[in-house]
């Protein structure tokens, strides 16, 4: 079994300290950096197999240094660690990049937990029902991560690509708030969250809003379905 290299930027010295030793006794090999420019250093220079960041950094903030990694490698799964539990501040960890959010404080087997599943995700590319996934004229690529509609690239964010796998894989399927929030966050729905409602809206604006066929269609009540016409 090959090791694998965690990547730890956090400025609180007790806590990176824990965590690395918490990981190290699961087998995991762990750097720590105790700023982001630092952690934005160590990146560029070695080779990792994921990111663990806090958001209030000192130097460069957790925001814009997972935007900077997500810039550098699309695929490399990158889990945020932060105090703040705000929707808006989980939109934007999200937005710049981030594959999971932990909020402060949490148990460690959690941590154990969102680590495997997010390793297990970005290593598993020799997926049975294959890389390519099509719908009407949307292509998305699972390996080089990049979706097409008639042919014109579009950009999507981690998580925005993540909400559109779990749709084409069901496509004409009608998926709830709650099968999402399963699926694509790997948590349990929050009534008073809308958070999927939001990137269920980004997403449409990316793939639909300049196409005169939409794919994403919400079915009151029930929830979102991706399909090519009616039924």
């Amino acid at each position: 079994m090959f090791e694998i290299n965690i990547l730890l930027v956090e400025d609180e010295h007790k806590i990176a300290n824990t965590l690395k030793k918490g990981l190290e006794e699961n087998g995991y090999y762990v750097e720590i950096a105790y700023d982001g420019l630092i952690g934005q250093r160590l990146f560029m220079a070695h080779s990792y197999h994921m990111v663990i960041l806090d958001i209030n950094l000192p130097v460069i903030n957790g925001i814009d240094l997972c935007r900077f990694i997500r810039n550098t490698n699309g695929h490399i799964p990158i889990i945020m660690l932060t105090a703040l539990n705000a929707i808006d501040d989980k939109l934007k960890g999200f937005d710049s990049g981030a594959d999971d959010y932990l909020i402060k404080p949490f148990e460690f087997k959690e941590l154990l937990v969102r680590i495997r599943a997010l390793l297990k995700r970005s290593m598993n590319q020799n997926m049975p029902v294959g890389n390519l996934l099509r719908i009407a004229d949307l292509e998305m690529n699972l390996d080089s991560k990049e979706v097409k509609r008639s042919g014109q690239l579009i950009s999507l964010t981690a998580k925005e690509l993540q909400l559109l796998e779990y749709f084409v894989r069901n496509k004409n399927k009608v998926l709830s708030r709650a099968d999402i929030a399963v699926n694509v966050w790997d948590i349990d729905f929050d009534t008073h969250t809308n958070v999927i409602d939001v990137y269920v809206n980004y997403l449409r604006k990316k793939i639909d809003k300049d196409f005169p066929v939409k794919l994403i269609h919400t079915q009151v009540g029930l929830g979102y379905i991706l399909k090519e016409k009616e039924l």
